[in-house]
């Protein structure tokens, strides 16, 4: 079969704007490695990209240049495709029309229902679904309508991606960003920083990785400085019955994507869902010891999805 790994970043979604060298090396990482478990399976005859032409082009890959239209060529790309693996951010409702744009090919779409993206995306959205469905998380407000919130905050784009416009505000220092619109505020809550790496399909719902998250803050940004794939264990089963909860919670979460945590002394407690392969993608391969292109719907092979055990935890630098 043909695939086409729609990665949105590398694939010239930028091409007209500035690309950050930090945003384009994260973007390579997951899409490599999606390349690389693809390449791997016996049944994936071509892989289909577009490329940023400022970056290195790979074998193959359609150049997307200045003034080109991205989005025509990976329609072009999606109906030459058997399936379409996309990763795009969910900033601006992105994420949610490359999907219904690849939809419409007639290609197999590996992604989450745009209804499930755009309410995941939304960071005020999602508050809303998981204090209805009891489970755990950051109160999150309207910066414009937040109550007085006395101690350290986070304030950040409601329908930001990753740390994007992620500010720390200590107490006393009065939360005035001075970036776009649309921002929400949360109150600061003390925990180690960590993420679940998640399957959802027919057969349920799988908590395949456990990754520590190292987060700084550099002159009040919030940084992603790296991650360690697969270092944190769930002994006790909480951390699965945790990405349960968030499914039950988000009808149309499907196939391999991320949900962000903190790990209090009261338990854990959901910061955001993302709603799409994140960056802990790039080691997951290699922590599991088995390809987890082998856990999805077109490619499943039960006896390569036991693999041959778990290699250990693998380091990300981001930053």
């Amino acid at each position: 079969m043909r695939v086409f790994v729609c990665e949105f970043v590398t694939g010239g979604g930028l091409r007209d704007a500035a690309l950050p060298a930090s945003l384009a090396r994260e973007a390579a990482l997951i899409r490599d490695a999606m390349r690389r478990d693809l390449a791997a399976l016996p049944q994936v005859g071509e892989i289909l990209l577009a490329a940023d032409d400022r970056l290195p082009l790979l074998p193959g890959a359609v150049p997307v240049a200045a003034g080109a239209d991205a989005w025509a060529i990976w329609r072009t790309l999606a109906e030459r495709a058997d399936v379409v693996w996309p990763v795009a951010p969910e900033t601006d409702g992105v994420l949610a029309r490359l999907v219904e744009m690849l939809r419409e090919s007639g290609a197999r779409v590996l992604a989450c229902t745009p209804e499930a993206i755009a309410a995941a995306g939304s960071k005020l959205q999602t508050a809303h679904r998981l204090a209805a469905a009891g489970v755990p998380h950051i109160p999150t407000f309207p910066l414009a309508q937040a109550p007085d919130l006395t101690g350290p905050r986070i304030t950040k784009p409601d329908d930001g991606a990753g740390c994007e416009d992620t500010q720390f505000w200590p107490p006393g220092v009065p939360a005035i960003p001075a970036c776009r619109d649309g921002l929400v505020i949360q109150p600061f809550v003390a925990g180690a920083a960590a993420s679940l790496t998640v399957l959802a399909g027919p057969e349920g719902v799988r908590l395949l990785a456990v990754n520590r998250q190292h987060i700084r803050v550099e002159n009040g940004s919030v940084v992603l400085a790296g991650l360690s794939v697969g270092a944190l264990e769930d002994g006790d089963g909480r951390l699965a019955a945790l990405a349960r909860d968030v499914v039950r919670a988000f009808p149309g979460l499907e196939g391999i994507f991320g949900i962000d945590i903190l790990l209090t002394e009261a338990g854990p407690v959901v910061v955001e869902v993302n709603p799409r392969l994140t960056t802990a993608y790039a080691g997951l391969g290699p922590a599991l010891g088995l390809n987890p292109a082998t856990l999805l719907p077109p490619f499943a092979d039960r006896g390569a999805a036991r693999g041959t055990g778990a290699r250990g935890p693998v380091e990300l630098a981001l930053a």
